[in-house]
């Protein structure tokens, strides 16, 4: 079992849209090779993960959610109508992978970033270094724990 932080834009893709899907949702879009390297090698079937809301005031963890399955090509890659659209990506649909997630439970507050800086044991995570843009990262069990732990779980 593995431990992840996805992070979406709320006006994007919300923790309710996807509490309003009746199937596991497609996590679609993201387009970093890291990441994509998470999707296709390290991430699997019934990992957990946070529900992060970036660019939001405030921005924090808003909930958990379950992969599902195994990786596959993105199909948003080949949409031409789609914001995710990639011109040079091969037939075969190799260079962006995306998972399907389910939502677990909704946290019943946003846990902010503030929060967590200030959280003991929280220190190396790396949703909290300098610089780190990644829109999908890995999670410890330690960290899960405390992050649950300040949601009353």
């Amino acid at each position: 079992m593995r431990y992840w932080l996805m992070k979406s834009e709320p006006d994007t893709y919300s923790i309710d849209d996807l509490a309003k899907a009746s199937e596991p949702a497609m996590w679609e879009g993201c387009r970093n090779y890291t990441v994509r390297n998470f999707f296709r090698d390290s991430m699997a079937d019934g990992d957990l993960a946070f529900f992060h809301h970036s660019n939001a005031t405030p921005s924090g963890i808003v909930g958990t959610m379950r992969i599902c399955g195994d990786a596959f090509p993105d199909p948003t890659q080949f949409d031409p109508n789609s914001d995710y659209f990639d011109p040079k990506a091969p037939a075969d649909g190799s260079r962006w992978i995306c998972r399907n997630v389910q939502l677990i439970r909704k946290f019943d507050r946003i846990i902010p970033i503030s929060e967590m800086r200030e959280t003991p044991g929280l220190e190396a995570m790396l949703l909290l270094a300098r610089g780190q843009r990644l829109s999908v990262m890995p999670v410890t069990e330690a960290e899960w724990n405390i992050i649950n732990g300040l949601q009353g779980l």
